[in-house]
């Protein structure tokens, strides 16, 4: 019961996440917001669900269950998610699913990105790290944080020549 649970709650917190983005991307392509070619964004939108799945799979033949993995799971979770949001609501409009660059817009400086380059990855890292200890799935969360961290560093490396930090 706990994947199952676990899963439909990250998946719950995607769509809501995945509405916010679509709002605020349209809200931006309409002040002229530009794309970089070569976003990986096409295969994050695969990978980082599966990712969830995966380890819901692994919970489910681990037979997952409450204890003190799980409680250290939900607290890196509960952390992880609370610092995407604050970085979601620092950035506003201009937080997206999306590398979209409003030409000439100044670099966002206040709120998380006071202490982190890029607090809003540090988050999927935490999430990932808070479901693999959530679903006590130690195989499909290591793959998951370096094969999802590998395509996060892809995309760091996009969005920083798209915002002339490179």
């Amino acid at each position: 019961m706990i994947p199952l649970v676990t899963v439909g709650l990250v998946f719950a917190l995607m769509l809501v996440e995945a509405r916010r983005s679509r709002a605020n991307e349209r809200a931006l392509r309409a002040r002229g917001a530009i794309e970089p070619p070569g976003d990986v964004f096409p295969l994050m939108q695969v990978a980082y669900p599966s990712c969830f799945v995966a380890m819901g799979i692994e919970g489910w033949l681990r037979a997952a269950e409450t204890g003190p993995w799980f409680m250290a799971g939900g607290v890196v979770f509960a952390a992880a998610k609370a610092l995407k949001y604050w970085a979601i609501v620092t950035l506003g409009e201009r937080w997206t699913f999306r590398v979209l660059v409003i030409p000439g817009a100044p670099l966002v400086d206040r709120g998380p990105y006071r202490f982190l380059k890029h607090p809003n990855y540090a988050a999927v890292v935490g999430e990932l790290a808070g479901v693999a200890l959530l679903m006590t799935a130690p195989i499909t969360g290591a793959l998951a944080i370096v094969g999802f961290g590998w395509i996060m560093l892809r995309r760091i490396a996009i969005e920083e020549r798209a915002l002339g930090m490179r």
